[in-house]
This record gives structure tokens, sequence and C-alpha cells, in this order.
């Protein structure tokens, strides 16, 4: 079965949003009609009341065409009211939890795949510890038992269906920022590969992407839609086809002049356990 999921991060509603990209958006998610709609993160900008009411707005508006799945991202987490104090989490996610309610990392059942969190937002915690102090509550932490139970849901899976993986920092090195966006990403892309998925979703790095992890992932990286993208790159997002031979990824980006998306470049990815190969095809104008 032939499943299409919207991948979209980093809406950072606030002081960034482009709020005429979210509309545009708005009004062309019914006529892309995915099965599922995927939020990996980073709805708010510093997890106030007004831009979390704005992001469970568009969420609300989104569940009118597909199910919607999604998880915090680093701006959401109001990690300066408890750093480093692991018996006082509830408060990091309050705010998030009043909208979006208490699943951290939900995972969400289709016909043809199960999509799985794991969260990885954790504000200043110590698996994502730096010596860059910029870098404090902005990395992301993968612990061992969020892909414990990740791995359990995917191998109670039947055969036939695609596991997705949705987290919210990128977990390939970014092409224009050099940056990995989760602590001890060794560790956490062993623990992903050895977990079974198949699809990994993610955002945090601000540009899009479409790759392979080891030859056995294929991983899709959601730009933003807000004005904080790299390199001043067009804002963008991905439209994911998983097929029972292939995954296909096409970016939509940002067209100023015209108020619009437009499918871009479309990469195709062989689903295979063992191995993959990868075909940048560019759209026709």
């Amino acid at each position: 079965m032939t499943v299409q999921l919207l991948h979209l991060a980093d809406l950072h509603f606030g002081g960034f949003a482009d709020i005429r990209q979210i509309e545009a958006l708005e009004k062309m998610i019914p006529d892309l009609r995915p099965h599922a709609i995927v939020i990996a993160g980073d709805l708010s900008q510093r997890a106030r009341h007004g831009e979390l009411q704005r992001a469970r707005a568009f969420a609300q508006l989104a569940r009118e065409t597909a199910p919607v799945h999604l998880m915090p991202g680093n701006h959401d987490v109001q990690w300066w009211t408890r750093p480093l104090v692991p018996f006082a989490k509830d408060a990091l996610y309050r705010k998030y939890v009043q909208y979006f309610g208490s699943d951290l990392a939900p995972t969400l059942t289709l016909q043809g795949a199960v999509i799985a969190g794991a969260l990885t937002s954790h504000g200043v915690a110590w698996g994502s510890l730096t010596f860059r102090v910029r870098d404090l509550a902005v990395k992301g932490h993968l612990p061992k038992g969020e892909l414990q139970r990740v791995k359990q849901l995917f191998a109670a899976a039947p055969p036939d269906q695609a596991r997705v993986l949705v987290i919210h920092h990128n977990v390939l090195r970014g092409e224009i920022s050099g940056r990995m966006g989760l602590a001890r990403w060794r560790q956490a892309q062993r623990r992903i590969v050895e977990s079974g998925a198949e699809l990994v979703l993610c955002g945090h790095d601000h540009q899009e992407g479409a790759d392979m992890l080891q030859g056995r992932v294929v991983v899709s990286t959601a730009s933003t839609l807000c004005t904080r993208t790299r390199g001043g790159r067009p804002s963008s997002f991905n439209f994911v086809t998983i097929e029972p031979s292939a995954v296909h990824i096409t970016v939509f980006r940002w067209e100023t002049e015209r108020g619009k998306f437009r499918a871009s470049d479309t990469f195709a990815f062989a689903r295979s356990s063992r191995q993959a190969s990868v075909q940048q095809v560019p759209v026709a104008s």
C-alpha cells in the first residue's frame, strides 16, 4: 500500500513565523491529500501561550484533512524553569501539555505504516550537555529507553507496515550549518538503525534534506516556515510517499512572487533493510 505523509517542522509561531507561508500551506493541505501530517517539533518560538495557541489552531485545521502526529522541539520546552533537575520535568512541558496533551512521543498507526515518536527535547539535560554554552538548551538527547520503546513498537507491527520514526533534532549533519542536532550523535545513529526504523522524519537544522543513514534508514529533514532558514534559502516542506519498493521525498519550496509553495526536487530511495540507493529527480518547470 502507498502511504503519503506531509512532513513539517520548525513553524516557530511567534516573532519568526512567516504567516503568509503558513496561511498558504493551510489552504494547500486539503489538495495534497496526505494520509497523515507530521509536525516534528518547534511549533513555538519561546513556548508562550499565544504561540502555542496559534500552533494548536494550525493543528486543528490540519486534522480536518488527516490525522496529525506532533511532538515538542527544543523551543517548546521551558528549559529555564528547571535546568538539570530530573524530578521536576513536568514544569518543562507544562504549557505544551496544556495545548497538545501529555503524550510527548505519540504513536500513530495507519493502514500501511506505524509512526512512532521519540522525545529528543529535554531542555538542559545531562545527556545533552556540551562545552558550547550556546548549545546548552539546544542540543538533543536520544535516551536508550526511548529507542527501546520504539524498537518494541516496530517489532510488534505487521511486516507490511512501514516503520517511521519521528524526532525533532536532525539526525545527519547539516549541509550549511555543519552541525549535528543530537549530542552523542554516533550512539544515537546506531540506536536508530537498531530500532528497525525505515524512515526518520526530523527538523531542527532549518535546512531541507533527504539522505540515508548508514545506507539503511531514509532520513527526511524538513526545513522551516519561518524567517530563519539556513543560507537565505526559501522556506520549504517535504512530502513523503512510501511505496512497497521505494520512498520518494518531494521538497515543496516557497515562491515569493507567486505567494505559494511549488514542488521542486524529488529524491527516490529503494526500500531495503540492508542497502538503498538514492536518485535526485528535479521537477520540470
